[in-house]
């Protein structure tokens, strides 16, 4: 999982694989509401985990809260990651949100300004 932080302070959670060729998408650039793979530009919304236009495909998003600073994510959807949650593919994506309810994982973010 990986988790993003832009700068107008919004904080997203998406599978870190791009469903192009599966780069890691937490060492692309964020910019918007969006990352840009590292491997091949591929453009990821942040907030669905679907690829921009002319790019297909999607990758999946994780619920989360920030609580005092801190991101948690939903230990039950994260259980599911490999086995319910169907691997990143490119082309034309299913629409399906992300899962949750119940324990929380707090990750610790360091806060740049």
């Amino acid at each position: 999982v990986a988790i993003f932080r832009n700068t107008e302070n919004q904080v997203f959670a998406l599978l870190d694989r791009c469903p192009h060729k599966g780069g890691p998408l937490s060492q692309g650039i964020v910019f918007g509401t969006s990352v840009s793979c590292p491997l091949h530009n591929f453009v990821i919304g942040l907030d669905d985990g679907r690829a921009k236009e002319p790019d297909e495909g999607c990758t999946p998003k994780f619920a989360l809260q920030v609580v005092d600073g801190k991101v948690q994510l939903d230990a039950d959807e994260l259980a599911t990651l490999g086995t319910e949650l169907a691997l990143p593919v490119a082309g034309p994506c299913a629409s399906k949100g992300a899962v949750g309810g119940g324990q929380v994982y707090d990750v610790q973010t360091p806060h740049t300004a």
